[in-house]
């Protein structure tokens, strides 16, 4: 059941991928609660729904852990793999 667009990927499975939460359903509880915000083109957004899709170039900040991550989309993984492989999915971002 693997149709997804390889253009995207979906809001909750990525934060899980990247290792920013223990499971799926942490990430997709604190998507819902709007508490991620997205840049895209220029753009910025809130990401309200966990299926909501991710695009590489995308710019993500979100505070978790009492830490403000900010973040840019470079890759969506294929599992969620080891840190090492995690941290590849990302880079981080300065402060504007």
């Amino acid at each position: 059941m693997s149709d997804e667009d390889p253009g995207h990927c979906r809001a909750d499975v990525w934060l899980w991928r990247a290792r920013f939460f223990k499971t799926r359903s942490l990430a997709g509880r604190f998507v819902e609660e709007g508490r991620i915000r997205l840049t895209r083109t220029g753009v910025e957004s809130r990401v309200d729904k966990p299926s909501r899709g991710l695009r590489i170039g995308d710019a993500l900040m979100f505070a978790i852990g009492g830490r403000v991550v900010s973040v840019r989309v470079l890759g969506f993984g294929e599992r969620r793999g080891p840190a090492t492989e995690a941290r590849e999915l990302y880079e981080a971002v300065g402060s504007e």
